[in-house]
């Protein structure tokens, strides 16, 4: 450049200068070329006064120039600034939100890494959320307590903070977790500015380098400009998110309730069809039907005590006491093993359960159908009941009746009660047994339940009669009806249930008689201590004989040596003689044989026989006593004493 003082001399010297300054700022030259005029003008010997003009202008000239970089530097800032709110507000996903912030912090402020923590009311820190340039897990993974820390201190104050080298810097709370994680990652310069949504701070952005640095408060304005923008963003990514979610619950929420919806409809008209059902006389066999058909599957149904009451499309199915307990305290149908089983109740009490086959997953739409199908059944055997119960009421008048002696001067029309008998489909004129139950007194409900309900079963009649429970049923074999229901029912109730038993008999004449029998054999089995068991007189042997009104001495004497009458009979041989010389002499062999001059070989040879026929246990104690009663009756008969029958 030709030196302006050659040019236009010395006269315009500073004149020239200034120009050439106006100039260079106009080109925006670079500082360092703004100050060579005034180092022209000093080498070419300017004057004193016009030097200090042109160090003037040039001082200007810089503060200008510095002024304009400013003004242009904070225009990139700001259009960056608008740039990243732009994209901000076009970002929908949380995640893509906070990965543009931490992204665009780095890039503006130029450093070698940024990073985004979150607080946790819950857990009472911020989190490190997510990071740009880190490469340390340690630092990745970092939780900050509230005031530890840089980061824990911005969270805790709302107020940005700058350290020019962590490492030294004791103004904030070290602790050996931040400091691995920053020393892992060697960050030393670290500026963070708090995200704020109202006065709420919900994190911290981070801008840091691995070399000491002085953050200037431009740089602390723009990260935390950029922060407000993130924050606003980040919230907004929130609520747009959490607005998805609870569009995406309503809809879940209106499918869910027009399929309930749906299910109730479905529900209400099985249950007004089941009713129907029921309160047209249908019965268990109908009801089960419609169940199975509506449920697709299979259905046993069971009582209280687990009698099969109905069952289709399954095989045999043992109600699961476990399963029936859980459904009873739950009130819900429960599934065991496969199955589902509902307990069929009346309030608290249990009447029943139904077991569905084939559906190993029910819909709750059909759990509940299931448990609908349980409300109706309890009904359908809640009515059973009560016509049981009314029927039974009936039996028991007539059973009440026919057990009653006729009073002197009373009048007992035999053929009335065979009537109302007949009408109950009861026929009198076959043989009948008489069966008087005992119990612990806190089990007779329960006792004359169960003995109705098997009277129903066996054509016959039950009842109460001075506290015991009366069963009047058909048989030829009372003391084996009466064994039968003894096991039966102790095993059923858990307690002895005692049974004593007449008869048979015919005709509603001699059903009083056989009533007393039944009652005096009851009283005798409870006096030998044989409670829980179950006979009739006939099976006590003499005792029955001493307590019978109507004694069948022949049948006693041939029950009990009916045998060795029958062989002495056939072949003329002498072993009732021989026993009866047995006992009379004290089961003495050499006695015996004396009474019979015989051998006592033949003694001997005799009662092995006698062993054939009346068994092994002839000669105990209890069989003894019976023998020989049974002797002394045959040959008291044989004599012809009055009031025995002739064997």
């Amino acid at each position: 450049m030709t030196d302006v003082t050659t040019v236009i001399g010395p006269v315009n010297a500073t004149t020239a200068a200034l120009r050439h300054l106006l100039d260079l700022l106009a080109a925006d030259a670079p500082a360092e070329q703004l100050a060579r005029p005034a180092a022209q003008a000093r080498a070419a010997g300017a004057d004193p006064h016009d030097q200090d003009v042109i160090d003037g202008a040039t001082r200007t000239a810089l503060d200008i120039h510095r002024t304009l970089a400013q003004r242009r530097r904070r225009e990139a800032e700001l259009a960056a600034l608008f740039d990243t709110a732009s994209d901000l507000a076009a970002l929908r996903d949380p995640d893509a939100v906070l990965h543009a912030i931490v992204h665009r912090a780095r890039t503006l402020l130029g450093t070698d890494i940024a990073y985004l923590t979150l607080n946790d009311p819950a857990a009472g820190d911020t989190f490190m959320r997510v990071t740009s340039g880190s490469v340390s897990a340690t630092f990745q993974q970092l939780r900050l307590g509230m005031g530890e820390g840089l980061g824990g201190l911005v969270a805790q104050t709302a107020r940005p903070y700058a350290s020019p080298d962590y490492r030294t810097d004791r103004r904030f709370k070290h602790t050996g977790a931040i400091d691995e994680g920053v020393g892992e990652e060697g960050l030393r310069g670290i500026l963070g500015v708090p995200l704020l949504v109202g006065r709420r701070v919900i994190g911290v952005l981070f801008a840091a380098d691995r070399t000491p640095r002085d953050f200037a408060p431009e740089a602390i304005a723009l990260l935390a400009s950029l922060a407000d923008h993130a924050a606003v963003a980040i919230d907004g990514a929130r609520l747009l998110d959490e607005t998805r979610s609870a569009l995406v619950e309503l809809n879940a929420a209106n499918e869910t309730a027009r399929a309930h919806s749906d299910a109730l409809h479905r529900a209400a008209d099985a249950h007004d069809r089941l009713t129907d059902l029921v309160l047209r006389g249908g019965d268990v066999d109908d009801v089960t039907r419609e169940i199975a058909a509506l449920l697709d599957g299979g259905l046993a149904v069971h009582d209280a005590d687990g009698t099969e009451l109905a069952r289709l499309e399954t095989g045999p199915v043992v109600p699961p006491e476990q399963g029936i307990e859980a459904s009873r305290r739950g009130g819900r149908a429960v599934p065991v093993d496969g199955n589902w089983v509902c307990a069929v109740l009346a309030g608290p009490e249990l009447l029943g359960s139904l077991v569905l086959t084939g559906r190993a997953d029910l819909t709750d739409a059909d759990r509940r159908l299931f448990e609908r199908a349980g409300t109706v059944t309890a009904l359908l055997l809640l009515l059973r009941r009560s016509v049981a119960e009314a029927e039974d009421r009936v039996r028991g008048e007539l059973l009440d009746d026919l057990l009653t002696v006729q009073q002197p001067g009373g009048h007992r029309s035999t053929g009335s009660l065979t009537l109302r008998a007949r009408k109950l489909d009861i026929h009198l004129a076959r043989p009948h047994a008489v069966l008087v139950l005992t119990c612990d007194p806190a089990l007779r409900s329960r006792l004359l339940a169960e003995t109705a309900r098997r009277a129903r079963a066996l054509g016959g009649l039950a009842g109460t009669r001075n506290g015991r429970t009366v069963l009047l049923a058909p048989t030829s074999h009372p003391g084996a009806l009466a064994r039968e229901l003894a096991h039966e029912f102790s095993r059923g109730l858990g307690a002895p249930v005692t049974v004593g038993a007449a008869g048979p008999v015919t005709g509603p004449e001699h059903l009083p008689d056989a009533y007393d029998e039944a009652h005096r054999c009851l009283l005798a089995l409870e006096t030998l201590g044989r409670s829980g068991g179950g006979a009739a007189l006939t099976d006590l042997g003499f005792l029955g004989v001493l307590l019978s009104d109507r004694a069948d001495i022949a049948g006693y004497v041939d029950r009990v040596i009916g045998p060795v009458l029958a062989y002495d009979a056939q072949r003329g041989t002498e072993l009732a003689r021989t026993l009866t010389a047995y006992y009379d002499n004290g089961a003495s062999l050499a006695r015996a044989k004396d009474v019979l001059h015989v051998h006592v070989n033949t003694v001997v040879q005799r009662l092995d026989r006698i062993a054939q026929l009346l068994g092994p246990d002839w000669n105990t104690p209890g069989r003894a006593l019976e023998i020989q009663v049974a002797l002394r009756l045959h040959r008291l008969a044989r004599q012809g004493v009055p009031g025995h029958r002739s064997a």
